[in-house]
């Protein structure tokens, strides 16, 4: 920044040293050290302020270009569906219509003996198909062991 060399600082050292002395050169190099601290801060505080006024211009610049862009679209599509679009949407009256199952019927793709259940399985769960098990199961056995 200042290009200050080891020479350059050497006889700054030297005549800080000879001009101030030696007893209250470390009371002068802290009072210096401070001084630059404070005004690295106020640097830092007026960088960040800087920083925080362009991002501000640019979000606010962003929000007209994407409220214009919003705009073009609303005029280019009003409010309701496009005429073409709403007549695609209608059945063609040569079309089949499905009509729904009585709700005492079981699916198609069920046995007739299974019965149609709304309730839903949760997870893990397996439907109960049948009230018998296939294979009975043993009981443990507690005995003694001879």
């Amino acid at each position: 920044m200042f290009d200050i060399g080891a020479t350059e600082l050497l006889l700054v050292a030297i005549v800080a040293l000879v001009i101030i002395g030696p007893k209250d050169l470390p009371l002068a190099m802290r009072t210096a050290g401070r001084w630059i601290g404070q005004i690295r801060g106020m640097t830092k505080h007026f960088r960040v302020g800087i920083d925080a006024m362009i991002r501000d211009a640019e979000i606010e610049e962003q929000e007209k270009e994407w409220a214009a862009r919003n705009e073009k679209i609303m005029r280019d599509h009003p409010e309701g569906a496009p005429a073409e679009a709403a007549e695609s949407a209608k059945p063609a009256s040569d079309a089949p219509v499905m009509k729904p199952l009585p709700a005492d019927s079981a699916a198609p793709d069920q046995p007739s003996g299974v019965e149609n259940s709304d309730e839903p399985v949760p997870d893990g769960a397996q439907p109960e198909a049948d009230a018998s098990p296939a294979s009975p199961a043993k009981p443990a056995d507690k005995g003694d062991r001879s």
